[in-house]
């Protein structure tokens, strides 16, 4: 029986390399001159550092720029509260989400069960869901209406298999 795997996956190579390029473009631009402003990537955390409030958005948006130029889905990062720091300067930490959790991996079997043609079914495996049809075109289907919705992380479909 034809199967395959969703999971949810975020490509730390590009993640490190759009970084890289913003900081890059921080230390160019004219109106971040003189701010402080920086990105630093370790591990699954972005922190984002700069002078102000106003600066640290534009130092997102320079981030989630580089992002998408590299095939990066924004759904994965999980930005929290914008915290003071020394002087009046800005700090924000960005987590990047990776691996379907219990309650996603529940969302996609439910949707799955309710929308899927007869014969087709699906089970959780740890951080990613088997997918299993009669048919391949009932796959196929089934890919076609989960990119077609939209789940808060990013789906990929990978191990497709006859």
């Amino acid at each position: 029986m034809p199967t395959f795997d969703i999971v949810s996956q975020v490509d730390m190579q590009e993640v490190r390399n759009a970084v890289d390029q913003a900081q890059r473009e921080l230390s160019t631009r004219f109106d971040f001159k003189g701010t402080d402003s920086s990105v630093e990537l370790s591990g699954m955390e972005l922190r984002l550092h700069s002078s102000t409030e106003d600066r640290l958005r534009a130092v997102l948006q320079v981030v989630e720029e580089k992002l998408v130029k590299r095939q990066v889905s924004l759904k994965c990062l999980d930005a929290q509260k914008v915290e003071e720091a020394s002087k009046g300067a800005a700090r924000q930490t960005i987590t990047i989400k990776s691996g379907l959790s219990p309650d996603n991996a529940k969302t996609i079997n439910r949707w799955i069960k309710e929308n899927a043609a007869k014969g087709t079914s699906s089970s959780t495996q740890g951080e990613q869901v088997r997918v299993t049809a009669k048919k391949r075109d009932d796959l196929q289907a089934v890919i076609a209406g989960l990119k077609a919705e939209d789940f808060p992380v990013p789906l990929q479909f990978e191990n497709f298999r006859d």
